[in-house]
């Protein structure tokens, strides 16, 4: 196992040089991802007039664009940090599954995790974007389970790659398209549990009941309503301590991370319950923040790091992709340079 760095006794310790030695940490670990990836493909162009067929703009398209989205994009902010990240999932025998593999080669992302189907297609989203603004997003997917002979092929590439690659934590980014079932996650926590690996889950709804004992688990503010059907008011701490307190210990989830748009993200320890503040931001799209979230609070879990650092970073790093129009990971000295700012080191 690769040497951890120790938590301090006091998280206000942190030094500058401790700072930056956890960001050059980083670059030692090897994360592997595991849930549903898509293309994100964008067409860029301008708005001037309203289309004399129905009340709608006309977007004159300037520009056009395809990236890896979903679980992908995971593996894209963990690579920015330096980190090695091995993506596992499922994608169709299509040609967007061709152009998928293209894209992963052309970000010198291994495609080794990667499973081709001829009973799915390559999910992918189109955005179109006027003006810098959204105008509209046009999905083609399937939602339905992958087979069980699917999640026994997958099963067996997750376990051969974690007996031969050093794994130093394990991302569950479900998306709710069907790669992740009940079997799978099951199987691979067992499997974690035994080698000593941390998990961390970015839930949807249909498999929010089925996480538990993972390490960590990091929902948004609505994904936790839906996933527990109930609501509360968020805004008194009092109250959403209770609810998570409950939720983690009947789930046996080490670390509750969650993130709560602008009010910031919250953290739920068996010793902190505390949430940290959103910084100002000019925001130009939230695309992906949450993956950038689970990303960087993965590499903090490998590394043992300690809450407060952990959900300080993540939430820098949410905020900061948000300024960017689009789904793009977080550009690592960026971040660091926003963590010296914040006063999280002294």
């Amino acid at each position: 196992m690769k040497k951890k760095i120790k938590k301090s006794s006091s998280e206000n310790k942190l030094s500058k040089q401790g700072l930056k030695n956890i960001f050059d940490a980083f670059t030692k670990l090897k994360i592997l991802i595991i849930g549903d990836v898509m293309i994100d493909t964008y067409l860029f162009g301008t708005v001037s007039r309203i289309s004399p067929e129905a009340p709608v703009p006309v977007v004159s398209i300037r520009k056009k664009e395809s990236r890896l989205g979903g679980a992908a994009n995971v593996a894209l902010n963990v690579q920015a940090m330096g980190a090695t990240p091995i993506l596992c999932s499922v994608i169709g025998a299509d040609s967007e599954g061709d152009v998928f593999l293209d894209l992963l080669r052309e970000q010198n992302l291994s495609q080794k995790g990667i499973l081709k189907s001829r009973k799915r297609i390559t999910t992918k989203k189109t955005r179109i974007i006027g003006n810098n603004h959204q105008m509209i997003r046009i999905d083609d997917e399937v939602d339905m389970d992958i087979s069980k002979e699917e999640t026994s092929q997958l099963l067996l590439r997750i376990s051969t790659l974690i007996k031969h690659d050093q794994i130093d934590a394990i991302i569950f980014e479900d998306y709710d398209k069907g790669l992740i079932t009940p079997k799978l996650i099951q199987q691979i926590i067992k499997i974690s549990r035994k080698k000593g690996i941390p998990t961390i889950v970015d839930p949807k709804k249909k498999n929010f009941m089925h996480y538990k004992g993972v390490d960590m688990f990091k929902p948004n503010l609505k994904e936790l309503k839906e996933g527990l059907k109930i609501e509360f008011n968020h805004y008194k701490l009092k109250e959403l301590n209770k609810i998570t307190n409950e939720f983690r210990g009947d789930q046996k989830i080490g670390t509750l991370l969650i993130t709560l748009s602008e009010l910031g993200i919250y953290i739920n320890t068996d010793e902190k319950q505390v949430i940290i503040p959103a910084h100002i931001r000019r925001i130009a799209d939230v695309s992906g923040a949450g993956d950038t979230v689970v990303s960087i609070a993965a590499l903090c879990l490998a590394l043992n790091l300690s809450p407060i650092v952990m959900a300080t970073l993540a939430n820098l790093a949410g905020g900061l992709v948000c300024e960017y129009v689009g789904v793009v990971p977080i550009n690592k000295k960026q971040l660091l340079q926003e963590a010296l700012n914040t006063g999280i080191a002294k």
